[in-house]
C-alpha cells in the first residue's frame, strides 16, 4: 500500500486524460469523479478506472471534446444525446437540466443516450441534493449480470443512487449496484491476489466461484441477493428496472447489445444510457428534511447485534471514509495500482504520482 496526496492524485488523473486529447474542463471533471470514488472508499471506481477512459479516448471510442445536446424536452423532462463524450461531461449536463426543471416544476427527469461510463452514481445524485433536492441517478453498463437460472450475462451492474438532504447536516446517501458487487470489486481482489467471497460471481459452468481470475474472465456476476434460494431474482429485477429507465427509455444500446469494456478500448462507442431525476421535496408534505433526519438518527440508535459494530445509516460508511481522507489529505492505493499508474505515466509522458513516505 502507498499514500498519495489527494491533490497529486487529482492532478495525475487529469494530466493523463489531457495527454490523450481531452480538453482541460472534461479532463478535470472526469478526474474529480474518479477521485471522489477513492475519497469515499470505493477504489473500484477511482484510479482503478483511469486507464479504461484513457484507452477509450486513444481508440476513438470516446470523443471527449464533443458537446451533449438536448433532443427533446418538456417542462419536466428532457432527452439528451451525449454525443459520445466522457461520462462526467454528459452527467453534469443532464443533472443540471434535471435540477433546473425540478426548481420550476417540482420534478426533473432526464434520459441520456450515447454516453460513456459515468463512475459512481452517487456523485450525480449528490449534485441534486446539494441544491436541496432529492437526487436519483441510474445507468446501464456492459453485460455482466447473469439473470437468475442463466449461465450467461445479459444485463450490466446497472447501479442506482438516491441522495437526499436532511436537517442537522444529515444526508441520506444510497449508491448500489444491482449485482452482488460491481465488477471493479473483483478487479480489486485480483490486484490483491485474494479470492472472492461466496455469492459474488459464477464460473462458466453457472456455479458460483471464489476464483477471482476465473470470475473476471467469465464476466458473469450474480445479482444482488446471490442465487435463487436467497432471492437473487430481486436483484435481477432491479437491474432490469434500471435498464428500462436507461437503455430502453433513452434509445441507447441496452442490455445484451452493449459492448464489453476492457483495457483494449475496442468494440467501438459504448453508447450507454443514463437517467437523472431531481425532485423538490417542497412540492410535497412540509417537514421532509426533519422527518428524514429523524429516521437517520433512529437507525443509528438501534441496538446492534455486535456491540463493536454500530448500526449505520445509508451513506455513513462513505461519510466516515471521506472525513478520514480529508483529514489525512491523502488517498491510499495498492502497490499494484501504483506500479500500473507509474507505467501509464511513462507511456503518456506525464509526471507520475509521488508516493509519500509513511
Amino acid at each position: 500500500m502507498g499514500k498519495v496526496a489527494t491533490a497529486d492524485a487529482l492532478r495525475f488523473m487529469a494530466d493523463c486524460l489531457k495527454a490523450v486529447g481531452a480538453a482541460c474542463k472534461p479532463a478535470q471533471q472526469q478526474a474529480e469523479l474518479l477521485l471522489q470514488a477513492d475519497r469515499l472508499g470505493h477504489p473500484s471506481h477511482g484510479l482503478n478506472r483511469l486507464e479504461y477512459y484513457v484507452n477509450d479516448i486513444l481508440s476513438g471510442a470516446c470523443l471527449p471534446n464533443n458537446q451533449p445536446k438536448v433532443l427533446k424536452e418538456s417542462p419536466s423532462t428532457a432527452w439528451v444525446d451525449a454525443n459520445n463524450v466522457l461520462g462526467a461531461t454528459s452527467s453534469h449536463f443532464a443533472m443540471d437540466i434535471a435540477v433546473n426543471k425540478a426548481k420550476e416544476t417540482g420534478v426533473g427527469w432526464v434520459s441520456v443516450k450515447g454516453s460513456n461510463h459515468f463512475g459512481i452514481a452517487g456523485w450525480w445524485a449528490q449534485k441534486a441534493a446539494d441544491k436541496g433536492l432529492i437526487g436519483m441517478a441510474f445507468t446501464n453498463t456492459s453485460p455482466l449480470l447473469a439473470p437468475t437460472r442463466s449461465k450467461q450475462s445479459a444485463l450490466g451492474t446497472n447501479p442506482l443512487a438516491v441522495v437526499a438532504p436532511a436537517d442537522n447536516g444529515e444526508t441520506f446517501y444510497l449508491d448500489m449496484a444491482t449485482t452482488a458487487v460491481a465488477v471493479g470489486k473483483i478487479e480489486m481482489q485480483l490486484r490483491k491476489g485474494e479470492p472472492i467471497p461466496n455469492g459474488w460471481a459464477q464460473g462458466p459452468d453457472g456455479k458460483e466461484t471464489n476464483d477471482a481470475a476465473l470470475a473476471f474472465e467469465t464476466q458473469c456476476l450474480m445479482p444482488l441477493g446471490g442465487g435463487e434460494s436467497t432471492s437473487g431474482y430481486k436483484g435481477f429485477g432491479l437491474a432490469a428496472m434500471v435498464e428500462l429507465f436507461c437503455g430502453v427509455l433513452s434509445g441507447s444500446f441496452y442490455g445484451h447489445h452493449i459492448r464489453s469494456w476492457s483495457h483494449k478500448g475496442d468494440g467501438g462507442p459504448a453508447n450507454l444510457g443514463h437517467c437523472f431525476v431531481a425532485i423538490d421535496p417542497e412540492s410535497f408534505a412540509p417537514g421532509f428534511s426533519t422527518r428524514l433526519a429523524d429516521c437517520i438518527t433512529h437507525w443509528r440508535s438501534l441496538e446492534p447485534t455486535d456491540p463493536n459494530l454500530p448500526v449505520l445509516a445509508p451513506g455513513d460508511k462513505e461519510k466516515n471514509h471521506a472525513q478520514k481522507t480529508d483529514r489525512d489529505g491523502t488517498v491510499t492505493y495498492l502497490e499494484q495500482q501504483l506500479h500500473t499508474s507509474a507505467a501509464l505515466a511513462k507511456k503518456l509522458k506525464v509526471n507520475p504520482m509521488k508516493v509519500l513516505a509513511d
